[in-house]
């Protein structure tokens, strides 16, 4: 009897902001590769999750959330996120679960010109009325010629391991891209400085947490004693400055802590960690400061 072929390929998240693509990409790898808050927009660059089977291996990337962009940084994220689809052999299209919106069909438009497998996931079924739910199922059957239509909780893990076994089937055969330990191919800093960004979006409201860019300045590893990380925070205006810093600083010490914590459990050792805040006034804007900080 002839063996199973074994199948590879990558698979893009993509929806508006805030639809539970991070959180989904975290349940299907098993781990945490994609910070995740409840404030739209958090996800700015390309994260990639890799799902390990015996028959299969699924490269995911989770893209920023495609939105009517405001500044520069808001630019670049959204080109990423088209470019990932049309890099991709399979198309997760995230939705929440009500009536299509015009950002919605905005990204339908796009895939319209895509010749690949889409299929969609509606997400965050437990706020819908299962009598609700078929007609909305409906609705966009009429829109888009998914390959499937899959609801979900990607929060509670509900119908998570039937995507899976769907995406597998619409996999092309290929080769292992990564070895079987990896469950991303972001680096250390990079996701230690996402680590930051998290705790300082969890802690602050309105505009503050999209104002701010995390850079680190210094990584020491000094052996038996652990890694000493320094990292400079960015602010659009001196005012924001003063929020994330708190009264008596004790603002900047619980995000540094709440960090640490993460970072340590991330890397699996002793971490020393010295935050300081700093303004550049409208950063997001600026193309220069934006390629200093790693967005193309």
């Amino acid at each position: 009897m002839q063996s199973e072929k074994f199948k590879s390929g990558y698979v893009s998240l993509t929806g508006r902001p805030n639809v539970g693509k991070s959180t989904l990409l975290n349940a299907i790898v098993g781990e945490k590769v994609a910070i995740v808050t409840p404030k739209p927009q958090t996800t700015r660059t390309r994260i990639t999750g890799i799902k390990n089977l015996n028959n299969a291996q699924i490269v995911f990337i989770d893209t920023p959330g495609i939105h009517k962009p405001k500044h520069k940084l808001g630019e670049i994220a959204v080109k990423e996120a088209k470019e990932a689809i049309r890099e991709v052999d399979i198309i997760l299209f995230m939705v929440e679960p009500e009536e299509p919106g015009r950002g919605d069909k905005f990204i339908l438009d796009i895939l319209n010109d895509l010749n690949k497998p889409v299929i969609l996931l509606i997400n965050k079924i437990d706020r819908i009325k299962k009598n609700d739910l078929l007609p909305l199922i409906d609705t966009y059957r009429g829109l888009y010629p998914f390959k499937e239509i899959i609801p979900i909780s990607a929060l509670k893990g509900d119908n998570i391991n039937r995507v899976i076994d769907t995406i597998v089937n619409y996999l092309p055969e290929g080769p292992k891209y990564y070895p079987d330990d990896i469950t991303t191919d972001q680096i250390e800093r990079f996701m230690a400085s996402e680590i930051i960004r998290e705790k300082i979006m969890d802690k602050t409201e309105e505009e503050v947490p999209y104002s701010i860019a995390v850079d680190l300045t210094d990584w020491k590893e000094h052996e038996g004693k652990g890694i000493f990380i320094h990292a400079d925070i960015y602010v659009e205006r001196e005012g924001q400055k003063g929020i994330i810093i708190g009264k008596g600083g004790t603002m900047l010490k619980e995000i540094g802590t709440k960090a640490r914590l993460d970072i340590e459990r991330l890397l699996g050792t002793k971490v020393f960690l010295e935050l300081r805040v700093k303004t550049k006034k409208d950063w997001r804007s600026n193309e220069r400061i934006l390629r200093e900080l790693g967005y193309k």
